[in-house]
């Protein structure tokens, strides 16, 4: 009987060996992580942003702010993730592909320089949710969407991610739908990329003072 139960010991042992042979990763340390370009992927799709009501896109650049920032903690690249999400939706080396990634890696920056990036501002994001001002002169207030081209000058933008960017709210409300050298910039590039038509380009080079 002795000899018997150690037969089979030696035989578990070996099949358990084969199994963690068959399964790389398990066990191991190397598993690959969460696929946050997957996640991200339907939150900037296009074609589900262009169905969105006024501003339906908020919640969606909070929630892809967060998992952006949760890639970062993970060790993934924030920029390779994001470009792998731009090329899921088929933007993959376009212009308004760049503009899109270069938007949501400028709102992870924007978090971070802000103090929102605790674990109750992160899990907020991830709900939609806004996040507090942790430091500097807006602390205590709440992180909102700012559209850089003000949708009442060009509403074509109003749900289009490149256009979103996190702002403290205090001052997103001062900031009215005032143009400026930084809106007409933008405003040519999403032109150039193909996300603003000729009529919304012309329309906020004319609200130029």
């Amino acid at each position: 009987m002795p000899l018997l139960r150690n037969l089979l010991v030696l035989l578990l042992f070996a099949f358990v060996a084969a199994c963690d042979k068959k399964a790389p990763g398990i066990g191991s340390g190397t598993s690959p992580g969460k696929d946050y370009a997957r996640l991200i992927e339907p939150l900037i799709d296009p074609a589900k942003l262009a169905s969105l009501g006024k501003r339906g896109a908020n919640q969606r650049v909070q929630k892809t702010t967060a998992f952006l920032w949760q890639a970062k903690g993970d060790g993934q690249d924030p920029t390779q993730v994001a470009d792998r999400a731009v090329e899921l939706i088929g933007w993959g080396s376009t212009e308004k592909g760049k503009l899109t990634t270069a938007a949501m890696l400028r709102n992870i920056t924007i978090i971070e320089r802000l103090g929102a990036v605790t674990s109750a501002d992160i899990e907020a994001m991830k709900r939609g949710r806004a996040p507090m001002v942790r430091q500097g002169p807006y602390a205590g207030d709440i992180i909102s969407v700012d559209h850089i081209v003000p949708r009442a000058i060009a509403p074509e933008l109003d749900n289009v991610i490149a256009n979103l960017e996190l702002l403290p709210l205090k001052l997103n409300e001062g900031k009215s739908d005032k143009i400026g050298a930084r809106q007409v910039s933008m405003a040519k590039a999403f032109h150039s990329a193909g996300l603003l038509s000729e009529a919304g380009l012309q329309r906020v080079v004319e609200a130029k003072p």
